[in-house]
């Protein structure tokens, strides 16, 4: 019996976007290799086909993308959406910060790092009460 050979394709799998301020998550298979810039693009695509809210846009570079595994740094657009090895992402729209002085720019930098971790630990934060 012959042996057919194995071809080295992408392996793809679901993976779920959860976009800050949206209700419910985006559901959508993507390839191992795919680019993450790719992935956020087509994320807004099928954000805005949905009629969902509030409207994002369409330029992937206005967007932060995330693992949803704490601790984790955003993806270059250009990583490989397998890299990380989640399924679970968060997206995320870059604030736009006004012209200011260099020190004051600075210290909402530092807190813009904290954003949607922080919400995030925030929203889904509980706490125990003894009796």
């Amino acid at each position: 019996m012959e042996k057919k050979p194995i071809k080295n394709t992408p392996t793809r799998f679901l993976i779920t976007v959860n976009v800050l301020g949206s209700a419910g998550p985006l559901r959508f298979v993507v390839s191992e290799n795919d680019k993450v810039a790719g992935v956020v693009e087509i994320a807004l695509k099928q954000y805005a086909r949905e009629g969902r809210l509030p409207v994002l846009g369409f330029h992937v570079n206005d967007f932060f993308f995330y693992p949803a595994s704490a601790g984790l740094d955003a993806l270059g657009p250009l990583e490989s959406i397998g890299s990380v090895g989640v399924r679970n992402f968060i997206l995320c729209k870059k604030q736009k910060q006004p012209l200011m002085t260099e020190g004051r720019a600075n210290g909402i930098a530092q807190n813009g790092k904290k954003g949607w971790k922080a919400w995030l630990t925030k929203s889904f934060s509980f706490k125990i009460h003894s009796h």
